[in-house]
């Protein structure tokens, strides 16, 4: 068997290419997915930024909205950054018309709750289970307004949750794909060994 673990990038929209590069520099084979049959043959998946109700509609128009929620409910290991996060809720406070979610961890998010695209900006982020802070990349960044009994927080920004995990489930409000600072995808890929 081998060991290194194989990881997906949703690749619909978004970093895809960053979150690539992120993932082999923490020694997982990662590659795009896009359909289906590319779902069945990970062990992990990283659902990257964009907008969420594109995401949302292009999972659809895939095929890929029903089989990533029975792989998430059945435990695959995912890793959602920014529209990702969102995309990992369970509930959305102001979703757009027809906006769906995979789910998989008991929380709900406020979409671009930290203002708009001139609004972006990059903060250091003490995440639990990484030593030092981590250099987060905010863009129209949602926050987690609330969490269920389950989901640990892993990091707040000015008082707001902005990193959990919920079993085999992490989200961060940023992106760490655009820092050259692997750790948080080294944590995800830990995260996804443990499972195999």
């Amino acid at each position: 068997m081998n060991p290194t673990p194989v990881i997906g990038v949703l690749a619909l929209q978004g970093d895809v290419r960053e979150h690539l590069i992120a993932l082999a520099a923490a020694d997982a084979v990662a590659r795009p997915v896009r359909r289906p049959e590319e779902l069945a043959e990970v062990d992990g998946l990283v659902v990257p930024g964009g907008e969420s109700t594109t995401i949302s509609k292009l999972a659809t128009l895939f095929g890929l909205m029903e089989p990533l929620r029975e792989r998430i409910a059945a435990g695959l290991p995912v890793y959602g950054t920014c529209a990702g996060l969102i995309m990992l809720a369970d509930k959305i406070l102001d979703p757009r018309s027809g906006q769906e979610t995979f789910g998989g961890i008991d929380m709900i998010v406020r979409r671009n709750a930290f203002g708009r695209q001139n609004e972006s900006f990059e903060a250091g982020v003490t995440v639990a289970g990484i030593d030092g802070p981590v250099e987060g990349v905010f863009i129209r960044a949602p926050w987690v307004e609330s969490v269920g009994a389950e989901v640990e927080v892993l990091a707040e920004h000015e008082g707001h949750v902005v990193a959990v995990r919920q079993g085999r489930a992490l989200a961060t409000s940023f992106h760490p794909e655009l820092t050259g600072d692997h750790r948080v995808h080294s944590l995800f890929v830990d995260m996804v060994r443990a499972e195999r």
